[in-house]
């Protein structure tokens, strides 16, 4: 696998991810849609470390990936609220949560 395979690897994922968090209504689905734009970015970083010799990339990724897994775990909390309160995970409802 070259670099350019990896290049559009991560570009179909980040396609799949906007597409998915532009059209979905359903909070789990736009979560879903944030996690694939990540492990886009994390492919990228990797394959950038791998191709150029350096163990930067592999690291970051780590961390990135420490990141994601916090991001999931606050964002299910809030899903878990939303469907308690209102019964349903459609992000429109959170709108009147403020009130």
């Amino acid at each position: 696998m070259t670099l350019s395979h990896c290049i559009i690897l991560a570009s179909l994922l980040l396609c799949i991810g906007v597409y998915g968090l532009l059209t979905r209504r359903q909070a789990v689905a736009m979560l879903l849609s944030v996690e694939l734009m990540a492990n886009s970015a994390n492919i990228l970083f990797a394959s950038f470390g791998h191709f150029h010799g350096g163990a930067s990339g592999q690291v970051f990724v780590l961390f990135a990936l420490a990141l994601t897994v916090a991001e999931v775990a606050v964002g299910l909390a809030l899903i878990m609220l939303l469907y308690r309160r209102y019964g349903d995970t459609v992000l429109d409802l959170a709108s009147e949560a403020r009130q």
